[in-house]
């Protein structure tokens, strides 16, 4: 009995401190918004028509930051897939619970790795309280529709629906067309059906079900992820048009066409349920783009790396009700803010929960918050896809162990194998080609005091363990 309580017993006594803070609340809104978030999977910062890309077409994305809040400066919590989602759903930094990356972490080839990497997990804890878990307190009815990655069963973190949630990571074998290689309550397709229609079909299923309360609606879709596959009449139509500047996959393209898509199913559902008004939907990806498949220039590197291309990523919110149309935003903002604000609009009381963002309820109201510096840590290894394309510090690694900071406009990122630093004016030189840390010595001591404190405080591995295979002469084969 010991060993159960002690994987469940901090969950259970924050909930206890939820149900107690939502009973005592004087003022409790009669009216709580709907929350969607969608979170498109390997979505670039620049692979959507708003952000500037005249390849991809994507009206119905363009609507949303018509009516909604851009926020130019929006970011990852990591620059892969599994931590990316960690952090998004327990609103904690990696070291808090440990999901680095897609398992193991010691990744490429071992002569090439100068350190042991810290050990690796690919599941949130029970103990962690998730941000469904969070909103079923408030009585909100939550559903997960699409790639979860982080556990087996997402029923068991606080979901009431599940429809293609498990630990994998991609669609399978036979892609976006059914039959679907085991994923849960999608195994009746008919063949050829394609998963971003389905995902999309049962999401509505479940607003038209649930319309007259309260719900979370978490809209994981698989795309844009490899396997790259589209829909033939939509990869003719993009191999004609024809693109330009790293942005001419016709396939890759015909997938963000169908994402959009289904976003104007979405968007109408709510609208002829008279839904709009009162529902927060956030759009944004995972991490950023694959820079082989799509280019994000001016950003440098993309998908795994730590770099801008890494975890800079598209960011709306809309909300009709409070945030006004068309505006957007500088302010910096990273996934695990949305776990604060949503506790804030939904008035959980957790004070058990350490939670590493901030709410930004006050920025789509109109106003400020407070400026703070935003960190990344990834004490481990991930290997190149293309060390023709990557664009990342060397050929071999999308990145090695370190940590990045951003603050006010500048940016620190601290390698740990060679203890190197670099320093870049994100204002001045977005595509972080000029380290300025010899030349700026005092900002850089400034950014690096902040990151090492912060490490500390959240206790942060550092690998200091030398790899006994390391050749520094090795050649990538």
């Amino acid at each position: 009995m010991a060993n159960i309580f002690n994987g469940y017993g901090s969950r259970i006594i924050i909930v206890l401190y939820a149900l107690m803070g939502i009973l005592s609340c004087s003022k409790y809104e009669e009216q709580k918004p709907n929350i969607i978030f969608i979170n498109v999977d390997d979505l670039g910062w620049k692979d959507v028509g708003y952000m500037g890309s005249n390849y991809y077409e994507t009206p119905n994305i363009d609507r949303l930051s018509a009516e909604g809040m851009v926020f130019t400066q929006g970011y990852a919590g990591a620059s892969n897939c599994a931590p990316s989602r960690a952090c998004l759903m327990s609103g904690q930094n990696t070291p808090r619970h440990g999901v680095y990356t897609v398992s193991p972490s010691a990744r490429g080839k071992s002569q090439t790795r100068k350190l042991i990497p810290t050990p690796n997990t690919d599941t949130l804890a029970d103990s962690i309280v998730t941000m469904a878990e969070m909103l079923k307190m408030a009585g909100y009815t939550t559903g997960t529709f699409g790639k979860w990655h982080l556990s087996d069963n997402p029923l068991n973190d606080g979901f009431d629906v599940n429809v293609g949630g498990n630990h994998r990571g991609n669609p399978g074998r036979n892609g976006y067309e059914a039959p679907y290689n085991k994923l849960p309550n999608l195994e009746l397709a008919p063949e050829g059906e394609n998963l971003t229609d389905r995902l999309t079909t049962e999401a509505i299923k479940f607003i038209e079900a649930n319309k007259a309360n309260p719900f979370f609606l978490y809209l994981p879709y698989y795309a844009v992820h490899s396997p790259l596959m589209g829909k033939k009449e939509l990869i003719k139509k993009y191999k004609k048009k024809g693109g330009n500047n790293g942005q001419d996959n016709p396939v890759f393209a015909a997938m963000v066409e169908n994402v959009d898509a289904n976003i104007g199913r979405l968007l109408k559902v709510l609208d002829d349920l008279n839904l709009s008004e009162n529902t927060l939907l956030v759009f944004t990806s995972d991490n950023g783009g694959i820079r082989a498949t799509s280019n994000q220039a001016p950003l440098r590197a993309g998908k795994g790396s730590y770099y801008e291309g890494g975890t800079r990523v598209p960011y709306i919110v809309r909300w009709p009700a409070i945030i006004k149309g068309g505006t957007k935003n500088e302010t910096p903002i990273v996934n695990m803010d949305f776990f604060p604000t949503f506790m804030e609009m939904a008035q959980v009381s957790l004070p058990e929960k350490v939670l590493d963002g901030a709410s930004i309820l006050p920025l789509l109201k109109g106003a400020s918050i407070k400026e703070r510096p935003l960190f990344w840590h990834f004490p481990i290894y991930l290997q190149a896809y293309d060390p023709n394309e990557d664009d990342g510090r060397d050929p071999l690694f999308r990145t090695r162990p370190g940590s990045t900071i951003v603050f006010n406009n500048w940016k620190l990122h601290h390698y740990f194998e060679d203890d190197a630093i670099e320093l870049y004016n994100l204002e001045t030189d977005l595509g972080e080609r000029h380290n300025l840390a010899e030349s700026n010595p005092q900002k850089a001591k400034e950014l690096f005091e902040m990151l090492n404190n912060w490490r500390r405080k959240i206790k942060a591995p550092i690998p200091k363990e030398l790899n006994p295979d390391y050749d520094p002469n090795f050649k990538k084969n």
